[in-house]
């Protein structure tokens, strides 16, 4: 098994130009009503260094492993839809909503089917359900259909991600650690974006879209690598 020190030594300064990329989102803290290229730019650079990233593996990395190239393709999507979430407010919500969609699918085949864990998704699916059902009354129109999708995609990533994890039977890598985390913090970052908009102000909002944002694209990205670690490992071993 891959350890935390290694996989710190090994990807940490791969990931300067993604912190330092955040560092400038959060200091600059553009204004969201008045949205341009350049703040496009500011909010999508963070997951434009995830991509540099994992490309800094090399082209051998990325055709070997599919799940990494689906993370990537991921990503893509991922940025796009940050993209159509500035001019959220020009009609563009539902654009954002559909990229972000794609990107779940993209993920949950990464993780894959194995092993299928159907207790983490029963879990998975109340919650799922439940969240749903609290957030049915604010929503109106075509959301109300799209949200009800988009919450079942982003289950289906989250139950995929959290199936790998077996700490009880000592079955579990940084790799599905990783994934798991960044999926638990993608579905806050949405869930906080959804009560914002179709129900209530949250305070701080943005802050806590964009940092547990920027977390789980991180980790579900390291997963990507974690994996060719720790297959090289197992190897080894």
């Amino acid at each position: 098994m891959v350890s935390p020190v290694s996989v710190v030594k090994n990807e940490g300064p791969k990931l300067l130009p993604f912190f330092k990329a955040i560092c400038m989102y959060f200091a600059l803290w553009l204004p969201t009503s008045s949205p341009s290229w350049i703040s496009a730019l500011v909010k999508c650079l963070p997951i434009l260094c995830l991509w540099a990233f994992l490309l800094a593996h090399g082209t051998r990395f990325l055709l070997a492993r599919s799940a990494a190239r689906k993370i990537l393709a991921g990503l893509v999507f991922s940025v796009l839809g940050d993209v159509f979430l500035v001019w959220q407010e020009d009609g563009y919500f539902s654009h954002g909503l559909l990229m972000f969609a794609v990107a779940h699918v993209l993920y949950s085949s990464a993780f894959g089917m194995r092993p299928l864990n159907p207790l983490a998704g029963v879990v998975v699916a109340f919650l799922s359900l439940l969240s749903y059902i609290i957030l049915y009354p604010c929503l109106f129109g075509p959301f109300t259909y799209l949200v009800g999708v988009y919450v079942a995609l982003i289950g289906l990533m989250g139950w995929r991600a959290v199936a790998g994890v077996q700490l009880a039977n000592d079955l579990w890598t940084w790799t599905r650690l990783s994934a798991c985390l960044g999926a638990g913090f993608f579905i806050v970052s949405d869930l906080t974006i959804a009560v914002d908009k179709f129900c209530f102000p949250v305070p701080n909002s943005r802050a806590i879209v964009m940092g547990t944002y920027y977390a789980a694209q991180m980790l579900i990205a390291l997963s990507a690598v974690e994996c060719q670690e720790a297959e090289a490992s197992r190897k080894r071993g």
